[in-house]
């Protein structure tokens, strides 16, 4: 990761009307997606009269998640690049690929999405809690530290190759799909053992809202060390230096 390509940005970036549209679409595209990903688990429990997990749900889980993103990412991918993921923006901006300040933005953007989300479906279900993300019996803090490094190291890897690298061709149509299918896989390994979060704000949201903070900081320090792993590997061994343009002004 060459240093000088990291931007911190302009003061006016914050109230400049690119970035401000990026961070709305952050905004809706996480609502979007967690409204799907935590409803489908707060459906399943309702049919099943708040049973234990089994498998099915597991299963339910990881396609609710997996189709939720491909249309998160959709929908945002012209106007904010879709990240989804306050991970997947910190892996962007080591990269170079976006300004720290508009970063602050979209993670202040993709939060309250996150936030709103599990409101709305608190009121829609009728006063139903949004679980906050857990470890399952007999799995440590640290277990699931790695389980969410490798799992975000995954993401942040497939997001770089099919949607950041200027040599992703035609392969960067199938972007959305791509990131919504590695994300559904992981929740298949990793759901049973923490929840498979790998998405901070996804973590964020029904914490606050049931307010429940036990092991939380798992789901920052995880996703976070496996995409700054990821955006450094990926950009180095294959974008390199003659791979970036420098960040114009149109960028803040």
């Amino acid at each position: 990761m060459a240093i000088y390509r990291i931007a911190i940005g302009w003061p006016r970036e914050a109230s400049h009307p690119a970035a401000i549209r990026a961070a709305f679409s952050e905004f809706f595209s996480m609502l979007i997606f967690v409204f799907a990903g935590q409803g489908s688990g707060m459906a399943y429990s309702k049919l099943t009269n708040s049973g234990p997990a089994t498998p099915a749900g597991l299963i339910v889980a990881s396609l609710s998640h997996a189709f939720g993103l491909f249309v998160a990412v959709s929908v945002g991918a012209n106007i904010s690049g879709g990240h989804v993921n306050p991970a997947v923006t910190f892996g962007a901006f080591l990269g170079g690929n976006i300004t720290l300040l508009r970063s602050i933005l979209y993670w202040i953007a993709q939060l309250l999405g996150s936030v709103v989300a599990c409101i709305l479906l608190n009121c829609a279900t009728g006063g139903m809690e949004t679980s906050a993300f857990s470890l399952s019996n007999g799995v440590s803090v640290w277990n699931a530290l790695v389980f969410e490094i490798v799992m975000t190291f995954g993401l942040v890897y497939t997001v770089y190759a099919t949607a950041i690298d200027p040599k992703r061709g035609n392969v960067g149509i199938v972007a959305p799909i791509a990131i919504g299918c590695v994300v559904g896989a992981n929740i298949l390994v990793g759901g049973a053992f923490d929840g498979a979060s790998m998405n901070p704000a996804v973590s964020f949201g029904p914490a606050l809202v049931s307010w429940s903070w036990t092991h939380h900081w798992v789901y920052w320090v995880g996703p976070f060390m496996g995409s700054a792993i990821a955006a450094i590997l990926y950009d180095n061994i294959f974008i390199g230096d003659d791979g970036h343009e420098p960040l114009s002004n149109s960028d803040f």
